[in-house]
Order: C-alpha cells, then structure tokens, then sequence
C-alpha cells in the first residue's frame, strides 16, 4: 500500500533507536503535518498547545528513562486514543453531547500499557456517538467527500494520513476493521479479552474489543506485544504456508458485486502464488447471528445508558435513541439466548478449521468500498461473525479500486492470536 504520508510503527521504532531521527524532530514533524491536514480530515479533536504539551511529556519522558538502553519499545512514540477510552489529562466526551464530568474515571488500562511502553499521547481521536452509528466529523484521507467507517474513524483516518503510527480503537460489530479497509490502513483486534475493557466507555460488555491501527505489520506485532495479556510468540512456529479458507454462502453474498470481483482476484493471485485455498460452506445461518449479536447489544447499550438517557435524552442522536429504544425491546430470554450463541459459534467455528486444516479464513473486510458522503459509515456486516465469537481479526490494506482502498479481512483462531500473525507475516 503507497501511504499518503508514509509513518511506519516499526521503521520509526528502528530510526529511533539508531538515532536517525530524534524523538523531538518526530514530534515537530507530526504536529506540522497535524496543522496542514487536520483541519480538512478531522481526525484529532482539537486541543489548543498539543504541540507544547507533547515537549513537555516527551523532557518528562526523557528525564524517566535517562540511558538508551532502559529505554521502553514505544519510547516517544506518539499515539492517538480514540475518545471512549480515559486518558489522564484529557476530557472524554464519547463523541456526546453529554457534560464530560459524566465519563471521568480511572485511566484506560490500554492506555496505561502504551504509557508504560513509553508511549506519547497525541491526543483523542474523533468517534461516532457512543462508538455507533452517528458519524463524527471525520473524512476520509484519500477522498474527503467519502466516509472514513466508524466508529474508530479518527484513529483509522489519523494513521492512514500519517498524523501518527498507531492509534486506539474498539470493535463491538465491525469499527476497527471497516475504518481500517476504508482508510488503507492495518487494523488489529485481537481475541476477545486479550486487552482488558477497563476504562473505556462501554457500549456492550459482553463483545466490546480493543484494537489498534498502523500503516505496518511489524507495527502490529508490537503493539500487541504491549497490549495483549500474556503474549507470547511461538518459536518452533512452522515454515509451511497457511492454509486459507473462504466461508461461501449467505455470508460472503452480503458483499457488493464489485468487492466480490475484486476479492476473487486477489484469491486467484493467492492460488497462483502457491497459497492452498479453499471453499467453505458456512454462515447458512448469518441472517440469525446477525439478529442475535444486534438484539445483543442493543440490550446492553440500553443497561448502560439507562440513567444517562433518562437525564440527557434530548442530546442523544437520532442513531442512538433508536438502538436504546431496540434495546428496551429485547426481553431478557432472547438476551441470554444470544449470549449462549457466541460460545456456539466460536466452537463451530474452531471446530471446522480443526477437520478442514485451515489456518486462517480469508474475506473482503467491508461489503463495499468508502461510502460517499458522511451521513452514513458503511455496512459492518463482514465483520459482525467474527467479532461476535471473539476471533482476533486483522484487516489488511489490498490496494486502490477506483481511487479508494480495498482491504481483505483475516481470521484466527482464538486465542491463538500470536500464531495468527505469525502466519499473516508469511502471507504478506
């Protein structure tokens, strides 16, 4: 993928380290490109000094970690937080309305574990409402007059246009991976629990994930090795290729026709490759997984905006009014019966790649390219499966269709998380 604006996670690590770039000429350098762009692509929200705020938290920095060789991974990095994650410092409004003293708490623990890693914090990123479906002011990078997905939209959009090279997000149907196809970035979300929720403003407890975006791999790799509990990366991993399955159907039939016929090129590409790829006849149900993870959510959303609504429900959004409304609907046995339903489908799941010798399933990451316009963030419907059973999830950026990226989605077993990146590191 030729980037906008080229910001590597892993390279800028490098440089770093072998003081090809001092972390003071990263930080002048991403605040300069901040003032030129974000005024049109609104990633980050504003904050009047950023750019003396970070000097002062990198001389902090500095003064910590005194030698080079103590320094941390991510030292001086500088990380956007998507605005429903609490950040020491910052306000956290959730892309709301609602008065900020509402959502003050402890510290992420994401967020913690960057710091921890010597991450620098650029500031909060732009989200929809609550993490839904009420667009914030982002466009998208490559195309202004297109969405950039949600409801990570910030973090996608601020990667994609090289403002910094990582920033947070979370997936409760598909708002890491579409953001990332959209915007032509590398979006993570990992195994269901892997990185604790703890301080981030939830939408429904049950499914909410952390994940990250970076223009690299390598990027990924390392960031998860910050976040993600208990990471360890297997070193008697097998040389073979991985094999790579296509869930066929119902499913893979929610894609537009154009995004079907440019997957199936890159599957031809794969074959040709050498790669062993195959159909698989699954999701005959989605139409049923699809109304469970929704009446889901929408209870759980309802549960945890039940005193906020009842006191600000005039500065909800259209969106969010509905999904509370659906939500207050739902009765608690077709609840629990949707819960159950995420230990069924990660079983079948499991189990089909176990007899099939799949490593990986292999689908387009978004049903459609960037939708025009901001009034809608685009369909999650190829992501909600997989994050319903909690596998990890990478969405790898494939290219430009007409002038705007195409991204293939990828997933692992659970919990297998590392090994899963580990086989991706083959594939690309």
């Amino acid at each position: 993928m030729n980037y906008i604006s080229e910001c590597s996670l892993s390279t800028l690590i490098t440089e770093i380290r072998q003081g090809k770039i001092t972390t003071e000429q990263l930080v002048d350098e991403l605040c300069d490109k901040l003032d030129k762009w974000d005024s049109k692509i609104h990633a980050f929200l504003p904050e009047i000094g950023r750019r003396t705020r970070l000097q002062n938290d990198l001389k902090a920095l500095n003064k910590q970690f005194l030698y080079h060789n103590t320094r941390p991974i991510l030292f001086g990095i500088p990380v956007g937080v998507k605005d429903i994650f609490r950040v020491d410092g910052f306000p956290t409004k959730a892309g709301s309305k609602l008065p900020e003293r509402e959502f003050e708490g402890i510290e992420s623990v994401a967020v913690t574990r960057l710091k921890e890693a010597g991450a620098l914090i650029m500031g909060k990123t732009v989200t929809t409402e609550f993490a839904y479906f009420q667009p914030g002011s982002t466009r998208n990078p490559h195309n202004f007059d297109h969405t950039p997905g949600g409801s990570s939209s910030g973090s996608a959009a601020a990667v994609a246009a090289g403002f910094c090279p990582l920033a947070l997000g979370t997936q409760t149907i598909g708002s890491i991976t579409r953001p990332a196809s959209f915007c032509g970035v590398f979006g993570f979300k990992p195994s269901a629990g892997r990185i604790p929720t703890d301080g981030v403003i939830p939408f429904s407890p049950t499914v909410d994930q952390i994940g990250f975006f970076t223009q690299d791999l390598d990027g990924i790799a390392i960031t998860a090795s910050v976040l993600c509990d208990d990471w360890r990366v297997d070193t008697s991993f097998s040389q073979k290729l991985p094999k790579l399955g296509i869930p066929t159907g119902k499913y893979l039939i929610q894609a537009s026709k154009n995004i079907q016929a440019e997957f199936n090129k890159k599957i031809t590409i794969l074959k040709k490759s050498g790669y062993d790829v195959i159909d698989i006849h699954f999701f005959e149900n989605i139409e049923d997984i699809n109304k469970q993870h929704n009446a889901m959510i929408a209870y759980e959303f309802a549960q945890i905006h039940k005193d906020w609504y009842s006191q600000y429900k005039e500065l909800y959004s259209p969106p969010s009014r509905n999904l509370i409304e659906k939500g207050n609907s739902v009765t608690k046995t077709e609840y629990e019966k949707a819960k159950k339903g995420i230990m069924n489908l990660r079983n079948d799941l499991m189990n089909t790649m176990d007899e099939s010798g799949v490593d990986l399933w292999i689908t387009p990451s978004t049903t459609t390219l960037a939708p025009k316009g901001l009034q809608s963030t685009g369909n999650p419907a190829m992501n909600l499966p997989w994050t319903y059973a909690g596998l990890p999830i990478l969405s790898v950026p494939s290219g430009l269709v007409n002038g705007l990226p195409f991204g293939m989605q990828f997933a692992g077993k659970y919990n297998k998380d590392e090994i899963a990146l580990q086989h991706l590191n083959k594939l690309l």
